[in-house]
């Protein structure tokens, strides 16, 4: 892994500038600057209906310093894929002239991806479209108001579930994964330099790409504005969120969640949830509940490992 002095001496440009109108301490502000610092200025980006449609600011001020296309909710995937190929028809035309160095990137929050515009990311998946694909997970619709998603957790308070979330969270990576192209990754915002050397990595793969960020919101979750790296760098301790990619079809688990397979290393899982008013109401029940999905999850990943080490001899 990169050191992140050397890529604070590297990458001191900032893309996405100062004066946007995200909250304060939101993880989606977070995930696109890292993400540009891997990618560069040679970027191209589509965003459907989201808070990054928002808070970019009105032309002129906009903050994106990078051509930045703002999208129907259902067609982020379908537009990054005519965009890359409109490049690659310039670089067949225009030999030299730098076209096929851009990349088509998407930067989508959780409804529209898991929810709106899951079929036009299937699509380009099946596809292979040489395009990477970003989901930052806010784990609700956090521009319309707080309504629940189908990547809101069990028990989260929101507009639209003012009880807790009956349904469970939707995996989008292992949906992904099963198309079967050539790299998946999940990040969190508080392991920049993990979400960095992710983003190079994706950049150097042609073809599909999604990447998975959590991405927390202080008002939607209910946290204080300066917690947002501590309660992110909790629900990878407590095993919530699993930090790893798929490379062709094998899995590895990144650096910071390797050790969780062993259940004794996990934080407690009642650390992360009672930093968010979102889970002020949660049971005993739902606890258990949770921390049931959490176990699952990782017993799951422990025999894709194990199968997978097998097949590899």
């Amino acid at each position: 892994m990169v050191k992140l002095k050397e890529v604070l001496e590297s990458c001191q440009e900032e893309y996405f500038l100062p004066g946007n109108s995200c909250c304060a301490g939101c993880g989606l502000e977070i995930a696109l600057r890292w993400a540009m610092k891997a990618l560069g200025h040679n970027t191209a980006l589509v965003t459907p209906a989201s808070c990054l449609n928002v808070v970019i600011g009105l032309w002129p001020k906009t903050a994106p310093n990078f051509p930045f296309t703002n999208m129907a909710f259902a067609a982020a995937a379908a537009a990054a894929t005519g965009m890359e190929a409109a490049f690659k028809a310039k670089a067949h035309r225009f030999p030299n002239r730098g076209w096929d160095e851009i990349t088509a990137l998407v930067f989508a929050g959780d409804g529209g991806t898991a929810d709106i515009g899951i079929q036009g990311l299937s699509g380009a998946a099946e596809r292979n479209s040489n395009i990477i694909y970003v989901c930052y997970d806010n784990e609700a619709y956090m521009n319309t108001g707080i309504q629940r998603s189908s990547s809101t957790p069990h028990g989260a308070i929101t507009t639209t579930t003012t009880k807790g979330k009956e349904r469970y969270k939707k995996n989008l990576p292992g949906i992904l994964a099963a198309h079967e192209i050539p790299y998946v990754a999940t990040c969190s915002i508080s392991e920049p330099l993990d979400l960095y050397d992710k983003f190079k990595k994706a950049k150097s793969i042609k073809g599909c790409k999604y990447i998975h960020i959590l991405a927390p919101c202080p008002p939607g979750w209910g946290y204080q504005s300066e917690e947002s790296i501590e309660v992110a760098r909790l629900a990878v301790k407590t095993g919530t969120w699993i930090l790893y990619e798929v490379e062709n079809g094998i899995m590895t688990l990144s650096k910071k969640s390797k050790s969780l397979l062993d259940p004794s290393k996990r934080a407690p899982l009642i650390d992360y949830l009672s930093k968010q008013k979102r889970f002020s109401q949660i049971s005993e029940k739902d606890l258990i509940e949770l921390q049931e999905i959490i176990d699952h999850n990782w017993e799951r990943i422990n025999v894709e490992l194990s199968c997978q080490e097998q097949y590899l001899k």
